[in-house]
């Protein structure tokens, strides 16, 4: 009986957890070569509303969890990958990469330029290298996360700190 009660409870519970979430790297995350110049040539190509960088570090508690909970999920995914291209940068990395302007670049002074000091970050740029937004930190939730998505989306950050757009949106 109780192996029973522990399977019942692995099949309502556990299971449809794995069940819901997605590799990260494939379903989140867009490849790209470190040209962000060209990477906007290719967002408007596309259609897409902009570009999204997650600065991240290797050992960060708080990317990890990101992307364990939060940056695997289906729903979150599809939304993302709708109107932006996507792409990691390692805070400390010492890889190569052409910066929105054309300038060649590093990693971690391309973090260091657009002030990241912890992680995660997320800086949604327009389709012609802009900051339009920037929040620092793990999201909540799911629920946090798509907020900031529909933020960008529906142009709110002209307007309000996301701090009360998400207040507006609880209403």
């Amino acid at each position: 009986m109780k192996e029973f009660l522990l399977g019942l409870v692995f099949c309502l519970f556990v299971a449809p957890v794995w069940a819901e979430s997605r590799d990260v790297e494939k379903h989140f995350f867009n490849q790209h070569l470190g040209d962000f110049k060209a990477e906007l040539d290719t967002a408007k190509t596309e259609g897409k509303q902009g570009i999204l960088l997650m600065f991240e570090m290797e050992d960060c508690p708080f990317c990890h969890r990101m992307k364990q909970t939060i940056l695997n999920q289906p729903e979150v995914q599809d939304y993302y990958r709708q109107h932006f291209l996507i792409f990691s940068v390692d805070s400390e990395g010492a890889n190569g990469l052409v910066d929105f302007s054309g300038k060649t670049t590093t990693e971690k002074q391309f973090a260091l330029d657009h002030r990241v000091r912890a992680t995660p970050v997320f800086l949604f740029f327009d389709l012609s290298g802009k900051v339009l937004t920037r929040f620092t930190g793990a999201a909540k939730d799911n629920r946090e996360f798509m907020a900031l998505g529909r933020y960008v989306v529906e142009g709110a950050y002209k307007t309000m700190p996301f701090a009360r757009y998400k207040q507006q949106a609880a209403k």
